[in-house]
């Protein structure tokens, strides 16, 4: 891969994490602290780490796991729509798939 390819493909790869994690943090009111993305030839994948609210940190601490998890589906799936429009929009390619767990 050219220095070019690469360059273009980093830079790329921070503006998606940068905009999935702006998405975050305009649905919970915090984003996470740290977000990497790797891009594949078919796939884009995001991957988060210390994103929970402190209000969701103490549910989990109090072993309300499964509530925050199911919060989290659901903000994904209002987030759906938008993130993959901003997706769209860096990469130039049609979003066809959207998956999202915690």
């Amino acid at each position: 891969m050219s220095s070019d390819r690469q360059r273009h493909d980093g830079e790329l790869a921070a503006r998606i994490s940068t905009t999935v994690v702006r998405a975050l943090a305009r649905t919970t009111g915090r984003g996470p602290t740290k977000a990497k993305t790797t891009l594949g030839d078919d796939g884009v994948f995001v991957v988060l780490q210390d994103s929970l609210t402190r209000g969701e940190q103490t549910l989990v601490d109090a072993g309300e796991g499964e509530a925050v998890l199911d919060l989290r589906r659901r903000w994904q799936r209002v987030m759906k729509a938008d993130v993959s429009r901003e997706i769209e929009e860096l990469t130039g390619r049609k979003v066809i798939g959207f998956m999202s767990d915690n």
